[in-house]
């Protein structure tokens, strides 16, 4: 029993961790994209399209990371080019990205869908328990991992990850640097949108493979949330997917009981959980300036 409830943790919080670890690059580099939700849908639709027509699960999940990233640099072009409002702007992306995905979806309704297979890795998938954990998860969950622990080892391991931060804690004076700070972003930009499509894919080709308007509901916000609450810090970020993963799954187990609790405060849990782990961050001043970059939400123009 436990057993299965611990596998669907980590089907749960996948998505999550993905998605979450690219805004987190994105934010570091001083950005606030909020259209996290609408690349994750676009996403899911473009990944379960193509592995559909095609029969491939790993040309979905590529096709899906291209979905994002087309949607990103949209959102980049509006905001690091044209310097409009990026919470405008984010908003917009996600409404953009749900009507579209719904109309490209539109034909893919009931169709059955292509599960990304398990990876089997001898004598260690067979171990009791550790086994089927650990060892016998699809390939993204491994590449949420590693996406994690490159992230982090990018950021305070190296120059490129030095440069991002200087360029989210003081444009101005990385810009007077030599450092592009639109260049910087903009690539900040299109690999926050490759993990949101990335996690799309997760959505429709591993968690459910299946196509259903909307079938992120809600996830690209709770992403974002994930960033705040892991103080913009990798590691951090695996703590929280996985608690939300675990809260979203708990209310499955408890409405399968049958405990007279109505299902709609159930479905609702992740969600008021994500309220609650918010205004109690920002309850506490000291811990909201941790690690937050100072030029987040701050647009830049070179020649001011």
């Amino acid at each position: 029993m436990f057993e299965a409830v611990l596998l669907t943790v980590i089907t749960a919080a996948t998505p999550l961790l993905i998605a979450a670890i690219g805004e987190l690059v994105v934010e570091r580099s001083g950005v606030l994209n909020l259209g996290v939700e609408g690349m994750m849908i676009m996403g899911a639709v473009v990944g379960f399209a193509v592995a559909n027509q095609t029969g491939s699960g790993s040309l979905g999940v590529v096709a899906a990371i291209g979905a994002g990233m087309a949607m990103s640099a949209l959102f980049a072009f509006l905001v690091l080019v044209m310097v409009t409002n990026q919470v405008a702007s984010g908003l917009a992306l996600t409404i953009l990205g749900l009507g579209l995905s719904g109309m490209i979806g539109e034909a893919f309704i009931g169709v059955p869908g292509l599960k990304l297979p398990e990876l089997h890795i001898p004598f260690l998938s067979d171990l009791p328990f550790i086994g089927p954990v650990v060892f016998q998860q699809d390939a993204l969950v491994y590449v949420a991992f590693a996406l994690v622990a490159g992230v982090s080892y990018m950021l305070f391991r190296t120059r490129m990850g030095l440069v991002l931060r200087s360029v989210g804690d003081n444009h101005a004076s990385a810009h007077a640097l030599g450092y592009s700070v639109i260049k910087v972003r903009f690539l900040a930009i299109l690999f926050g949108g490759a993990c949101a499509g990335l996690a799309g894919a997760y959505m429709s080709l591993a968690y459910t493979p299946q196509w259903v308007e909307n079938m992120t509901a809600g996830r690209g916000w709770i992403a974002l949330a994930l960033v705040v609450f892991a103080s913009w810090l990798p590691w951090r970020v695996v703590a929280g997917a996985y608690l939300f993963g675990a809260v979203t799954v708990l209310t499955f187990h408890a409405q399968a009981q049958g405990f007279g609790i109505p299902s709609q405060f159930l479905s609702s849990l992740p969600y008021l959980a994500t309220i609650v782990v918010l205004v109690l961050i920002s309850a506490n001043r000291r811990l909201t300036l941790v690690n937050t970059p100072a030029c987040l939400g701050k647009p830049f123009v070179p020649d001011r």
